[in-house]
């Protein structure tokens, strides 16, 4: 059984920062891209972020410039350093390994979330 594990969320006012974590229990890890996704009330599941096998790196718009991805394979671990965050960065996090090694790919495993809330 596959786990992906999320920490590192919590509660940060605007303009804040934190950085979440996320450690794999497989190996597959290596051979896959791996991101994060996000999910506000009442919205859908959106990509936050992903990085392929070779880092290469993909962000939605409206986190460019604010937030970093980054992988530690030796850790099987994926990483969102997230800066000048804003009332609309509030959601659950989810971390994902997905199908394949590029930034095409769709997500293949999930992680149980990480609640993030920016407050004013």
């Amino acid at each position: 059984q596959v786990q992906l594990v999320e920490s590192g969320g919590g509660l940060v006012q605007a303009g804040g920062s934190l950085k979440l974590s996320c450690a794999a229990s497989t190996s597959i890890f290596t051979l896959s891209a791996v991101g994060w996704y996000r999910q506000a009330p009442g919205k859908e599941r959106d990509l936050v972020a992903l990085i392929s096998t070779g880092s290469s790196t993909n962000y939605a718009d409206d986190v460019k410039g604010r937030f970093s991805i980054s992988r530690d394979n030796a850790k099987n671990a994926v990483y969102l350093q997230m800066n000048s965050l804003k009332l609309e960065d509030t959601a659950v996090y989810y971390c994902t390994i997905f199908w394949g090694p590029g930034l095409t790919g769709t997500p293949r495993y999930w992680g149980q979330g990480t609640q993030v809330t920016v407050s004013p």
